[in-house]
């Protein structure tokens, strides 16, 4: 039976994959693929390696607060701080900065869910990434090598192949942001596991030498800041 609903669980994320796919990545189908990862093997390794991180379980344990940012007071920082940046990026892109799916956040995985949704605007600024779709890509490939988040690691696999099979021209600019940001996932320290809100004043060149990050992606063409 186990494996039986392992076949079951396989072909609902498949139909999820297929789902975000068709709607050029709809945040309500990505949030769907996101949740039929919730109480699987997957996420449970997930979590695993979470807590495996400097000051993970720690964080998981005391079940640290969502995000929920404040656009006023943030952007009464300096400009370069985090806070200042975060601001100024949300209100650029005239986007909802609680645009996640609202979750309850009684077990471990629906915490780690709705954490890495609270902040992951945040990840863009901090690795100079973009916010368009090789940007995006980038980002995710982060949290995929640095916890194995699953539905990041299946987005990334699906967005490789998919380019790859039948649109061969767009193949480097995706395989190169994502292979960026699994170099930036293996060579900085964990994303996931900062604690942003605790230090809106730091710039973010503060930040990036606090989590060792030595190739930020501002200035590359799928970068916040192209130089090209």
């Amino acid at each position: 039976m186990n494996r039986l609903h392992e076949s079951f669980q396989v072909l609902k994320q498949l139909g999820k994959l297929i789902a975000v796919g068709k709607s050029s990545g709809n945040l309500e189908k990505i949030a769907d693929l996101v949740d039929s990862f919730l109480d699987t093997p997957q996420m449970n390794a997930c979590i695993t390696r979470f807590r495996k991180l400097p000051g993970g379980s720690e964080m998981m344990d005391e079940r640290y607060p969502l995000l929920q940012p404040d656009l006023e007071s943030l952007a009464q920082y300096p400009a370069g701080s985090l806070g200042h940046e975060y601001a100024a990026l949300i209100r650029r892109l005239n986007y909802d900065p609680e645009f996640f799916r609202p979750r309850l956040i009684d077990t471990e995985g629906r915490w780690l869910t709705q954490r890495i949704a609270t902040t992951h605007d945040i990840h863009h600024l901090i690795s100079g990434f973009s916010t368009e779709r090789e940007g995006e890509n980038g980002v995710l490939a982060i949290t995929a090598s640095q916890i194995g988040f699953p539905a990041y690691v299946c987005l990334n696999q699906a967005v490789q192949t998919g380019n790859f099979r039948f649109k061969l021209e767009s193949y480097p600019a995706i395989s190169k942001a994502i292979n960026h940001g699994v170099t930036i996932g293996f060579t900085s320290q964990a994303f996931c596991t900062a604690r942003w809100e605790e230090q809106w004043g730091w710039s973010i060149e503060q930040w990036r030498h606090h989590l060792h990050i030595q190739y930020p992606a501002d200035q590359c063409s799928y970068g916040l800041h192209p130089s090209v």
